[in-house]
């Protein structure tokens, strides 16, 4: 992605809009981080090998639960387990495409079989394999975000809810992005898919509450990982996007992970169907 283009993705104001939420009981937790606040609870995080993704894990690992870490890659992994065991981290990891029908499957089968049930589920992974106009998109590019980023997060909790409603309730945390409610220029159809997972979040809140299952969403601004470095790496473009920041800083990755602990947590029982954008202070509304 050259400089200009990257000046143009960060020259838009954003502006944003949650959505009202309302839900009944479910599992337990503080965003303060007591160690043992998600004790004996089981959480599935997609793409949780690095950035946000790993973050969640630590998050939810450090207030007790056992967490299930993924990646299409083994060696990455393994690096992930080992880093989580030293934090003395219940973890259990395997390779998942989520794209693929048999991953979603087995990385769903092996976690009951190995620990027993599934209690939080956090849908991470996305792909973004088009930069440009979005005129210039094909229908290749849109299959495959659609169905990385959007129809395996459904698919995903599609196959954990009954495990879910086995053991008397759940979370489902999808991670979205600022980009979802005001696309950005040169990355359209990644952006409209994040756009997807806010009516998502919306549909899914309503249809899953009577299983006392709490459905949210996580809308990051610009933080501070291996997927979003075209833009933190650049000094023009970093000066460009903190004049829209109240924080004059990026995101980092445990920030994300700490709101994304709080929304499986008690602390947030009472509520559902909502999106929380953390963004340093930048606005943004569909």
């Amino acid at each position: 992605m050259d400089k200009v283009m990257l000046r143009c993705l960060v020259s838009r104001c954003l502006l944003t809009n949650p959505v009202a939420g309302q839900t009944r009981k479910m599992s337990g937790g503080s965003l303060a981080g007591s160690q043992s606040s998600l004790a004996g609870k089981v959480a599935i995080v997609t793409a949780s090998t690095d950035g946000i993704g790993l973050a969640a894990a630590q998050a939810l690992g450090q207030r007790g639960a056992h967490v299930v870490v993924s990646s299409r890659r083994q060696s990455n992994v393994d690096k992930a387990v080992a880093l989580l065991q030293s934090e003395k981290i219940q973890v259990t990891g395997t390779t998942c495409n989520v794209g693929n029908s048999e991953d979603r499957a087995r990385l769903v089968d092996m976690t009951v079989e190995q620990c027993g049930g599934v209690d939080i589920f956090v849908s991470n992974a996305a792909v973004n394999p088009f930069f440009g106009n979005i005129m210039d998109s094909t229908e290749a590019v849109w299959d495959k975000i659609l169905d990385v980023n959007v129809k395996s997060a459904f698919l995903m909790t599609q196959l954990v809810v009954p495990h879910m409603e086995k053991s008397g309730g759940g979370s489902v945390v999808f991670v979205s992005s600022v980009a979802g409610y005001q696309p950005m220029q040169a990355l359209g159809p990644y952006s409209v898919s994040k756009t997807a997972l806010l009516g998502l979040t919306r549909a899914l809140a309503p249809e899953l509450a009577h299983s006392h299952i709490r459905v949210n969403c996580v809308a990051p601004g610009v933080i501070k990982t291996p997927f979003s470095q075209a833009l933190w790496q650049d000094e023009d473009v970093v000066d460009e996007f903190k004049k829209q920041l109240c924080i004059k800083r990026f995101g980092k990755p445990e920030e994300i992970g700490g709101v994304i602990a709080f929304l499986c947590s008690k602390d947030a029982s009472y509520i559902t169907g909502e999106t929380i954008t953390v963004t340093g202070g930048m606005s943004c509304r569909l």
